[in-house]
This record gives C-alpha cells, structure tokens and sequence, in this order.
C-alpha cells in the first residue's frame, strides 16, 4: 500500500492525450490520480484510492471533491471513448493483422444490488445464483498487444415478473375511471419498459456501427463467441465490406445435402462415417504458437444466414474430444486462416481479466449510471496507459515464464516505483524543512 503524492510521470505523460477532454486543472489531477488508484491500489473503490493520496503543504481534499470531479464534474464524458479509439488506433495502423473481437461478461456485486445494472440472476460460469451487471466490451488486438476500446453496461428490465403482475392483476372490468386509468398507467409503463430495454445483441449492433462510422480501424476484421452473434450485427459487418468469424452453437441448423439438420449431427455423421474428411490443420494462434486440429471444412447454408463457411474442428487426432463449430462469411478463406482469426477472439477475455483483478471493474461501489459508465471507461483508459509505458523486458530468473516479454505485471511494477520515488520525494522535502519522522509518517499515513 503506497501513498500517491502526486501523478507518475509515465501515466501523466500518456493521460495527456486526454488533457482537452477536461474543464479545470484540479479535475485533470483528480482523474490522473484516480487512474494511479485503479492501477497500484489494493482498494479500487473510491474511498480506498483517496485514502492513499498525499496532498502538497498539507491541504486537505476531501473524497467527496474527488467524486465529484471524476463522477459528477461536467468533463466531455461521452467523448472519451470515441477519442480513446482514435488514439489507440496509432497502434495498429501498419503494424500487421488485427481484429475487433466483440464479447460480454459478468461483472459481479455481490454486496451492490442497487449499483446501475445489477441484477439478482444465474451465473453460468460460477454456476449458481449471484449479483452482477451484465458488460458488453469490445476490444482491438495483434499479435503484441490489446486494447478495451468500448465498454456497455446492459440495464436490466423485469418484464417478466411484471408481466406477471399484470397477469395477475388484471380485472373483467372497472368500477370507475380512476381505476382504469391507473391500470392503463401501469400498462404504459410496462410498454415502455419494453421499449426501452435492449438486448445484448442489440447493443452490441449499436457499439459496431459507431465504431465503423468512425472509420479508425479500416483493415480489421470481427471475431466473437455465439453470445452476442445475430443477424443483424452481420449484415451490418458484410455491408461495411469486412469479415467476420464466430463461434457456431451445435443446435444450429444448417443445409446438408438438400436437408436442413443441426450441425452437432452433421458432425457425429462425419466422424463415424467418413473420419477421413477431417485434415490436419497446421496453423499459428495469436501470440505466434503453433498448433495442430483436424477439421472440416465446407461453404453451406444456415437458416436466415444464407451461404457461409463453416469449420468442424477436432483438438484430438482420434476425433474424441468434442468439437468445436466455427462460421465466417469469408466463402474463400482455408480452415486454418478461419483458426487464426478465431484466435484473435481470446484478448476480450485477457481484457475481462485485467478490467476485473487490475482496474476496479467489480470493485466500485458508484450506483448512478453516469458514475458507472465513467467508472468502467477509465478501466479501458488504464489499461491502455499501462501498455504504453516504454521498458525493458526483464531478465530476472523470476520471470523466466516471460520469455523476454514485457508483462503486464512488469508494467503494473514500474509504476508502483515511480509512486515509491515520489513518496521519497516528498520525505526528503519534509525532512529538508525540519520535519520529524512523526510528522512525515502522519502526512504520509494519517493515524
């Protein structure tokens, strides 16, 4: 646990780029030293980050001018993604293949119901009933590095409980026109809640065509999981002239031989009667590994989709292990360019993980909408500024598993050293004035 004194020079440096999105000076600092917080503190609430700041000659701010200049303070909010992903963009233009991967996660408040987007419901990868709000993202990534360039909060809506209610409710007639018209209230409000509520698919429609019509990734391509793929985000892509590949649930339907039957039967079909026509398929992931499958391959017709290209894959070369099911409008691409572009689908959840463990995604305790949306926009910010620090790969035998490559633990380390420097900093200047240990150690630890 480290005081903050002031803002690292690495994360000043880069939050520079963001200096014209901010009104007053003393909001800037806030939001540098809310992002140093985000980064190096081990409490990633609010509260937590302003405990460890250090403030000059003694002046006192309070946690509340804290929230309020990064949460309530009218800085341009709402322009802080869009510039986030044109500056990001500087680090893929000629620098090789990548691709915009679109994915969702649940981010978990167990102790936060009412936190903007929190609801009570299933989770179905912890397997049991939790509180969490359900995060679109949509993130950039080659083969050296990954950026979270949008981040959506889905607000949920209890249609079907009140739906119930009406149900419920409902009468043959009424007696007089105030009970009419309160029941004819309560129908509008459920009409506009249905409105007003939108899907995961449909938001990540929305998160797409913003970031086409802002044109900073022309050469990228799309990869996502079945979660959030849907007709219309597809031809939203095939008309932005791009490609795109996901991941194919087995209960899809596709044309197979004039018939239409689900793909996991078409599969079972392949293995036991002609497991010659799974190849081995030889190609290089993401982080440059070469891997080994057996798949199979053919342009057919899926239901709503027309013709599209689907991948059977095998990970065993006895066809054992379950297969996975790949699809892509590319009609021309091979089995093992189809591998490749899928496996640039895995930053999203290299993001997820750091947004969660590293950047206070499911540690903030903000409940308004706009405090959260701020909140989980400068987690992209952070992490974007962590891999723009300039450094040396370590040779330490500590990091061996590194194998020469700069880690985001690294990063995380390099500023913890620049807060440490500056904590010096600030108790030799004490000592200088002829301060006494107890005095330096209460402005840096208040009792």
């Amino acid at each position: 646990m480290l005081p903050i004194t002031q803002i690292p020079a690495s994360i000043l440096e880069g939050l520079q780029d963001y200096r014209e999105l901010f009104c007053r000076d003393a909001g800037f600092e806030h939001i540098g030293r809310y992002l140093t917080g985000l980064i190096v503190s081990p409490n990633q609430t609010l509260q937590g980050i302003h405990d460890l700041q250090v403030w000059c000659d003694g002046v006192q701010v309070s946690s509340r001018a804290m929230h309020e200049a990064v949460f309530e303070a009218g800085w341009q909010s709402e322009q802080l993604m869009p510039h986030h992903r044109k500056r990001v963009s500087v680090n893929y233009q000629g620098k090789g293949r990548h691709t915009l991967s679109i994915d969702w996660t649940y981010a978990h408040h167990p102790r936060g119901f009412e936190i903007y987007g929190v609801r009570n419901g299933f989770d179905y990868a912890k397997g049991g009933y939790g509180r969490f709000q359900t995060v679109l993202t949509a993130t950039v990534a080659n083969a050296k590095r990954q950026d979270g360039i949008e981040v959506e909060i889905q607000q949920p809506a209890e249609l079907p409980k009140e739906k119930a209610y009406l149900k419920a409710t409902a009468g043959q007639d009424y007696d007089n026109r105030q009970a009419a018209c309160e029941r004819l209230l309560e129908l509008l409000h459920y009409q506009a809640h249905r409105q007003a509520y939108r899907k995961i698919t449909e938001i990540a429609v929305d998160v797409v065509r913003q970031i086409e019509d802002e044109g900073h990734f022309p050469d990228a391509d799309y990869a996502f999981d079945n979660g959030v793929l849907s007709l219309n985000l597809t031809r939203l892509i095939e008309e932005r002239d791009k490609y795109w590949t996901s991941e194919l649930e087995a209960s899809r339907h596709i044309n197979w031989r004039g018939e239409w039957h689900r793909i996991d039967e078409v599969a079972a079909e392949l293995k036991e009667q002609h497991p010659q026509s799974f190849r081995r398929i030889e190609y290089q992931t993401r982080a440059g590994e070469t891997t080994v499958g057996w798949g199979f391959s053919k342009a057919v017709r899926l239901k709503r989709y027309g013709k599209k290209r689907i991948l059977i894959v095998h990970q065993e070369e006895d066809l054992s292990d379950k297969p996975r099911f790949l699809v892509t409008n590319a009609l021309h691409w091979e089995a093992k360019r189809i591998l490749t572009s899928w496996s640039y689908r895995w930053p999203s959840e290299l993001f997820h993980e750091f947004s969660k463990q590293s950047a206070g995604f499911e540690a903030a305790q903000v409940r308004k909408k706009e405090a959260v949306k701020r909140h989980v926009r400068l987690s992209c910010v952070a992490q974007t500024l962590l891999q723009d620090l300039t450094m040396l790969a370590s040779t330490s035998e500590k990091v061996d598993f590194a194998e020469g490559q700069v880690t985001q633990g690294q990063r995380v380390r390099k500023v913890c050293r620049e807060v440490l420097s500056g904590v010096l900093a600030f108790a030799q200047q004490a000592f200088n004035a002829g301060k006494t240990t107890a005095q330096v150690l209460e402005a840096l630890m208040p009792a």
